[in-house]
């Protein structure tokens, strides 16, 4: 089975400027963005990726255009969640026949299931295909938090179900569902990145990726090498955006910034689709932000030209005391 691990940007869905079709040419352009700034894999059709808005049609599409598009490049997970159980079968099956890598599943929404509902939810998309995948669990947008104890009951009894983005806000949840499961499920931060991986987190799940994806790739490998110091700097600039983001503007910040910060790094993907507040309908307030923002991204990118430059001339130093 595949091994997901680092971070993964939890993309965008690029739309044209008319908002009416996926636009696949600005998809591709991000993809190769993702690729150049290290990014080891990316996830489709998450929150981020306004999956309610999106046709079966469009849904195909995007799977199969970034499939084809990052082969051999970067892992290719899909979001194939529903609150109707066969719906998500359906889409599973559809992302693991187009050449998915695994799939990111939240549980199913509005209804508040009981976890017997949940349990059953998930064993009958982990028998519908053989790729892995990922539990998404986020209360605040499905209105169901997944114990420690439910995650590790589905880990026993599902071979596939193997990952799971916890972003419940209880960072100790990290550690509890490394406990239950005995280190067989692999966690993936939905936030607190730092807090995570020193409680057992082996990779986050990344919306930051679609405006700052080489910071924030860079802050799971300094993470990994043992430099706290300079990931938390990263970290604590990532959350002065996030900041700037939310104020008064809890549910469309996320959506409609991300797409306007990527378009602010020279790759234009589209706006919103309703309901959600579109950027252009922002006016001032949107262009005034959007100008502190990149002022914090120009500060990442000083940060990891620092990191880059020291990590070349270590390497050369190695390779001349080689040479010697």
């Amino acid at each position: 089975m595949k091994q997901f691990r680092a971070c993964h940007t939890v993309t965008v869905t690029p739309f044209t400027p008319d908002g009416r079709k996926i636009d696949v040419p600005a998809l591709k352009k991000f993809l190769d963005w993702q690729h150049r700034s290290k990014v080891p894999g990316v996830i489709l059709l998450g929150t981020t990726g306004e999956f309610l808005t999106v046709s079966d049609a469009e849904r195909a599409e995007l799977v199969e255009a970034t499939v084809q598009h990052c082969k051999g490049k970067m892992t290719v997970m899909v979001g194939a969640t529903h609150a109707h159980t066969p719906t998500a079968v359906r889409f599973a099956r559809e992302a693991e026949k187009a050449g998915a890598d695994g799939l990111m599943i939240a549980p199913p929404y509005y209804y508040t299931p009981t976890e017997d509902e949940i349990f059953n939810y998930y064993a009958a998309i982990s028998e519908a295909v053989s790729i892995p995948i990922m539990l998404y669990n986020n209360p605040f947008t499905t209105n169901v938090d997944m114990s420690a104890k439910l995650v590790a009951r589905m880990t026993k009894a599902l071979p596939n179900v193997r990952y799971i983005k916890e972003a419940s806000m209880d960072v100790a949840r990290v550690f509890d569902i490394v406990e239950l499961t005995d280190g067989v499920m692999n966690v993936f931060a939905g936030e607190r990145v730092v807090e995570s991986f020193k409680l057992g987190a082996v990779g986050y799940v990344d919306p930051n990726g679609n405006f700052c994806p080489r910071a924030s790739t860079g802050m799971w490998t300094l993470l990994e090498k043992g430099d706290l110091k300079t990931a938390i700097k990263i970290q604590h600039l990532i959350d002065e955006m996030w900041g700037i983001i939310k104020q008064g503007h809890p549910l469309y910040g996320h959506q409609c910034y991300s797409k306007a910060l990527a378009a602010a790094a020279g790759y234009p993907v589209g706006d919103v689709r309703p309901p959600i507040t579109t950027f252009a309908s922002l006016g001032k307030e949107g262009t005034d932000r959007v100008t502190k923002l990149t002022r914090i991204m120009a500060k990442l990118d000083a940060i990891m030209d620092k990191v880059e430059a020291k990590a070349a001339a270590k390497a050369e130093r190695a390779a001349l005391k080689a040479a010697a």
